[in-house]
């Protein structure tokens, strides 16, 4: 029996990787995805708590959602409700106690259940909510369905999560739990199963990625991500390889060679460093400083002269002063960065920053912010600027929003928008960049190939 299941995903791309495989663990089941709630047999929301009022978001859709419920058992059937992800494992009983419509409560590290809690759901009846939140990630992955299903040509695989960091600001501890590197063997066969259905780009996801410690195939020690990048760049077809979330702390030696030696691995790194400051940095519990920062950087650099970087910023942190704030500055200006995501400091229930009494005013975060924000989006139109009158490799995703476009990203991770026939989405082609915009590049593909309608050879070569 065919059933309509709806994912609204909040957050980050592990959320997305999660959101997908949460689908293909219920295909079996007769759910197939819906574009919206209307009418669904069952609705899933994918919750993030990293953000302020995250949770505060979920309740407000649930509120929303009732009436869909309600609506469906007007009409003699049924709509399950399920919150999983982050949310769900830091607010489990709360939700079932504010929002009772709910049916299901599912954490980040359990959804591989779902099967048995829809059926446990499903017996006990509406108004009598069903809650797994525990920890067991190595049982998840050998729990999930080994058949994956690609979405185009670039895809996501996740190879580790938790966190053992416990920066100050952060609930990923608490709500994802422990680091855990799934072994390398599963990766590699998860990595070839997505290439032979064509994906071309994959992006390796974790909380703390850089600190994958998988273990060998052989069963003699454990992989680096620098030595299982290696391993990944011999499989035929895989023309892109990236990563993310990093942390400084976990870029070592293999995984700078790695960047200097392995063409598939792009050119692009995403570094979160949250501040320039020192003092906030030690407040925040990051474990490095800025000057070991720009050291990893350089480094990076020097291997990869090319690389883009990219990185995330928390402004107005507890106890942050005009002159730690200057420090942030200094080491944007110093840096550089392609692209960057900067947030005013939100304090997440239960973490050890949120105890803190001396928080900066709104305001003075707000002028703080605006000031970050403006600084780094000029170094992103810079960066997109210097790539006019350069051909890239870039890799067609998506049909754009006008008609006979299509999209794809440059090696840099920037979008890229060209005109070209739609038997060309999927692959690999070379583009001349004709203009940067604030966000995006536009292009034409090289003529040599727009005359003779062939399409380049796949190869991560900048």
């Amino acid at each position: 029996m065919r059933k309509k299941l709806y994912i609204k995903t909040y957050g980050c791309q592990m959320n997305v990787y999660d959101s997908a495989r949460m689908a293909e663990l219920l295909a079996p089941l007769g759910y197939r995805p819906s574009d919206t709630p209307d009418d669904a047999d069952m609705i899933l929301l994918n919750t993030c708590h990293i953000r302020e009022k995250a949770a505060e978001k979920v309740y407000s859709e649930l509120g929303r959602l009732r009436a869909v419920q309600d609506d469906k058992a007007a009409r003699g059937g049924r709509t399950l409700i399920a919150v999983a992800g982050c949310v769900a494992q830091a607010e489990g009983e709360e939700i079932l106690a504010r929002a009772p419509q709910v049916d299901l409560v599912v954490g980040p590290q359990t959804y591989h259940r779902l099967p048995e809690l829809i059926a446990q759901a499903e017996r006990l009846g509406p108004g009598r909510g069903v809650i797994d939140t525990e920890f067991p990630a190595d049982e998840k992955f050998d729990a999930l369905p080994e058949e994956r299903m690609t979405d185009g040509p670039a895809a996501f695989l996740s190879i580790q999560e938790g966190c053992d960091k416990f920066c100050t600001f952060c609930v990923v501890p608490y709500t994802r739990g422990a680091e855990f590197s799934r072994p390398a063997a599963d990766v590699l066969a998860e990595a070839r199963r997505l290439v032979a259905q064509g994906a071309r780009e994959i992006t390796l996801l974790g909380q703390n990625v850089n600190a994958y410690h998988g273990a060998a195939p052989d069963g003699r020690g454990e992989w680096g991500l620098g030595r299982l990048v290696r391993e990944l760049a011999d499989i035929e077809g895989l023309a892109r390889i990236r990563y993310t979330t990093s942390h400084p702390r976990d870029v070592d030696d293999e995984l700078i060679a790695a960047h200097r030696d392995v063409p598939q691995l792009m050119p692009y790194l995403h570094l979160p460093v949250q501040s320039g400051s020192d003092r906030i940095l030690h407040a925040m519990n990051r474990g490095h400083t800025a000057d070991a920062f720009r050291r990893i950087v350089d480094r990076l650099r020097e291997a990869r002269p090319d690389i883009a970087m990219a990185s995330d910023f928390i402004v107005g942190f507890p106890g942050e002063t005009e002159a730690d704030h200057a420090a942030t500055l200094d080491l944007v200006g110093r840096v550089g960065f392609a692209h960057a995501y900067a947030f005013k400091y939100s304090p997440r229930p239960g973490t050890p920053a949120s105890a803190h009494d001396d928080h900066v005013p709104e305001a003075v975060k707000g002028e703080r912010l605006a000031g970050l924000q403006q600084l780094l989006a000029a170094q992103q139109q810079a960066m997109n600027h210097r790539t006019v009158g350069r051909r890239l490799p870039v890799l067609l995703e998506r049909r754009g929003k006008l008609p006979g476009q299509l999209v794809g990203r440059s090696p840099f991770m920037q979008s890229v928008h060209v005109s070209a026939p739609e038997r060309l989405l999927g692959h690999m082609v070379d583009v001349d960049i004709t203009h940067a915009h604030p966000s995006s590049l536009h292009g034409t593909i090289a003529t040599a190939i727009w005359e003779s309608g062939e399409v380049t050879q796949e190869r991560a070569a900048v």
